[in-house]
């Protein structure tokens, strides 16, 4: 009987033993491997949102009322930096691009402290957060090289290569096509940019007496604004209006 129980009670701890060559792992190997894996994914993450940010997407928030009310104060939105490239720059697109030279002001850096400002940075140049706009414009291409833009004829409009455009479509309600008149013809590489809300837009119109001639280097443009994604009440796609679509000359510019 006591053999029998000696053999029963060897069994159960043999039974308890972990297998050879499989050690236990111990918690803070546990803690350590999940440390490990956490800060993979995160890296993985940071490279692909700065890849995406460099070469597809980029997001932008709009700091003043020139856009309205297509855009408004505060929106944010993603911007394709696929055009001008793969595909090509229209009459009607709303583009960002970089200050050709004097047309914004001064700005004031916003005061984060000093690692908030280098974590805002950080975030900043991978593209997790939007790009402040600090020496960036928003506005809608209306002539594209080689364009003739004249405002305004005698019924009030643009015309683009002799043709009236109708900007209701997207022209701030009550305002005038253009508060001035002008008669353009868009240098290559260039083009003629104008604000949604043409009475609080200071754009092509009135920076003639800048480099480049109130006209943007293609080159100056970091893409197309595609949609609206914050705040969520704004969701909205921004499509290419159908306001020149009777316009001769060329259809589009990379």
């Amino acid at each position: 009987m006591s053999a029998d129980r000696g053999t029963g009670s060897e069994t159960d701890m043999a039974a308890q033993e972990p297998p050879a060559g499989k050690p236990k792992r111990s918690a803070a190997g546990g803690i350590f491997a999940a440390i490990k894996e956490t800060v993979l994914v995160v890296a993985v993450a940071l490279v692909v949102s700065l890849v995406v940010k460099t070469f597809l997407l980029q997001a932008f928030f709009i700091p003043s009322q020139s856009m309205e009310t297509t855009l408004d104060i505060g929106d944010r939105v993603i911007v394709s930096k696929l055009t001008p490239g793969p595909f090509d720059l229209q009459r009607g697109d709303v583009v960002v691009f970089a200050d050709p030279g004097g047309w914004l002001p001064a700005s004031t850096p916003t005061e984060r402290g000093a690692v908030g400002s280098v974590v805002a940075d950080a975030l900043t140049f991978v593209g997790l957060l939007p790009e402040d706009s600090d020496d960036h414009l928003i506005k809608r291409v209306i002539g594209l090289p080689g364009d003739h833009v004249v405002c305004c004829d005698a019924n009030g409009q643009i015309t683009v290569n002799d043709v009236p455009v109708d900007e209701s479509q997207y022209l701030i309600a009550g305002a005038d096509p253009s508060q001035m008149t002008f008669d353009v013809v868009v240098p290559d590489g260039r083009l003629w940019v104008m604000g949604d809300n043409r009475p609080e837009s200071a754009d092509s119109r009135y920076n003639t007496d800048k480099p480049y001639g109130g006209f943007v280097p293609v080159e100056n443009v970091v893409g197309r604004a595609y949609a609206i994604v914050w705040p969520i009440s704004h969701w909205s796609w921004l499509g290419t209006p159908s306001t020149f679509d009777d316009v001769p000359g060329t259809a589009g510019v990379q």
